[in-house]
């Protein structure tokens, strides 16, 4: 199977680009912090994208690219099968960290190692654009988990207080980039 990973534009960003994508994902168990320990808890829930959500993710990614962020995307036969965006805001005490701000993968092309190369590129750009470290407010789900701790992410030493409020149940990442 061919895949072509590159950077995308502004006005390749459409709901029309998601027309194929599939963010579908069964969840069973999930992480929690407790009492200051990792946990898996039993948390079941399926998680699948409206057309809303589509219409504000095109507008978010779309924000990344004007606001001097990246996004990349993963196409196998011209279809999306994957994208992740990196902003463009350093941040923390150290101003050393750029955030991930999105990762996916299509249901139908997951196992692949599309998440894995999209990843790779976006530490790459991360670096480019100044980071040392990756951040990552990252699902709780223990896949999701597994992806990140399988590639050397770790839970961040240093919390962004903006991105737990936003999302409570995340986990809080991060990924050395030097």
């Amino acid at each position: 199977m061919n895949i072509t990973i590159r950077e995308l534009n502004i006005n390749e960003i459409t709901t029309h680009l998601f027309a194929n994508f599939n963010r579908y994902q069964d969840v069973k168990k999930c992480w929690r912090k407790e009492n200051g320990k990792w946990q898996l808890k039993d948390i079941a829930f399926v998680e699948q994208w409206t057309s809303e959500e589509y219409e504000y993710l095109v507008k978010c990614l779309q924000n990344t690219i004007a606001t001097g962020g990246r996004v990349i995307g993963a196409f196998c036969n011209n279809l999306l099968a994957g994208f992740a965006s990196i902003e463009n805001n350093l941040f923390g005490g150290q101003n050393e960290y750029l955030q991930l701000s999105s990762i996916h993968v299509s249901l139908d092309k997951r196992g692949m190692g599309i998440g894995k190369k999209l990843f790779s590129i976006s530490c790459k750009n991360a670096k480019e654009m100044g980071a040392k470290k990756l951040y990552i407010s990252a699902h709780s789900s223990q896949e999701t988990q597994a992806f990140y701790k399988a590639l050397g992410c770790r839970e961040a030493e240093e919390y962004n207080k903006k991105m737990v409020e936003n999302e409570p149940f995340d986990c809080q990442l991060e990924f050395r980039l030097t």
